[in-house]
């Protein structure tokens, strides 16, 4: 072989190492690596089995946006103070964005216009009045509780009292649920009374006084859907509280609420979109991190449901979303 030969097979090894290089590793061009954004969602209870639709949207989006997302629960409910100092733990821990569902918005508003963060916030609920709040996603909450009442209304005679059932007033967006519902009652000439969970035997016991001598008969409404799960149990567990319970109705449409719908336990309940909430939530949180959106509130629409209508197709994607 000559000289020339030599180095010509030579020049072709290098070139064939040189594209195997190119084709197989980084060390010439780098790949592009995925980014991955952390996002966390704090939740306004102690557990999040209420907030099941809402996950299953937010998983959807975090495969779809390239996002870590990690939900954290309190310790105890009500406790602001807690819930913002996981807050501010989650983006000191390099959280690119937090969904809050603040579990009392006035006070956590104001909280957080005393505090310097350094990722975007987007609220599950009105929007707040501070620059790092980049969105909220609600529902018309006052609105639901207008159709609520409007819903008892339609089916019940106003002479039958409504007690109202609630976590507390304070919670979430109750007193705007409340405020609706009560405007239609008014209006429609029925008697409304409101109690507040004191502690675990205090809507019970008020169901219990339906069936003493004397007591008149009561429709329920629970306006939150920790009000409506309880009240649901506590008639699932004793059926001869259905002749004085005229009918329950509420706020809220998890598995466990829309099996006693179908049951007949509930009368009616006023849903939203779970799941579009939850992709919302992470699809904005993903434009805040970029920093690609004006701030913006968004406002989703809410149903009423009942036996009637809930196997309805249309219903039926909402309630029981696909994974």
């Amino acid at each position: 072989m000559t000289k020339q030969e030599k180095l010509l097979w030579g020049l072709m090894a290098v070139v064939l190492v040189f594209l195997y290089l190119l084709s197989s590793t980084d060390l010439i061009i780098k790949e592009k690596k995925t980014e991955i954004y952390p996002v966390s969602v704090i939740v306004s209870d102690t557990n999040d089995e209420f907030y099941a639709n809402f996950r299953k949207g937010a998983d959807k989006a975090a495969e779809e946006y390239n996002v870590d997302v990690s939900f954290i629960t309190l310790f105890e409910k009500g406790d602001v103070a807690r819930q913002m100092e996981l807050l501010k733990r989650e983006i000191t821990d390099g959280a690119s964005a937090v969904v809050l569902f603040p579990v009392k918005p006035e006070e956590c508003a104001g909280r957080l216009d005393d505090m310097v963060l350094n990722s975007p916030v987007i609220i599950m609920g009105t929007m707040f009045p501070n620059d790092q709040v980049r969105s909220g996603i609600a529902m018309d909450y006052e609105a639901q509780g207008k159709r609520l009442g409007q819903a008892i209304a339609e089916e019940n005679d106003s002479s039958i009292p409504v007690f109202i059932f609630t976590e507390g007033l304070e919670y979430g967006y109750n007193r705007e649920i409340y405020a609706g519902l009560t405007s239609e009652l008014k209006k429609a000439g029925f008697c409304a009374e409101l109690y507040e969970k004191e502690n675990e035997e205090t809507f019970r016991q008020i169901i219990e006084g339906t069936v003493y001598p004397g007591r008149k008969k009561a429709i329920l409404a629970a306006i939150d859907v920790e009000s409506l799960d309880a009240s649901a149990e506590i008639i699932a567990d004793s059926p001869g509280y259905e002749s004085s319970i005229t009918g329950l109705y509420g706020v809220g449409s998890t598995t466990k609420i829309l099996t006693e719908l179908d049951k007949g336990i509930i009368k009616g309940v006023i849903a939203a979109n779970q799941f579009d909430a939850g992709y919302t939530c992470i699809e904005k949180a993903v434009e805040a991190i970029h920093q690609r959106q004006e701030r913006e509130q968004i406002v989703l629409e809410s149903y009423y449901i009942n036996k009637g209508n809930l196997r309805e197709r249309r219903y039926e994607k909402i309630l029981y979303p696909i994974d």
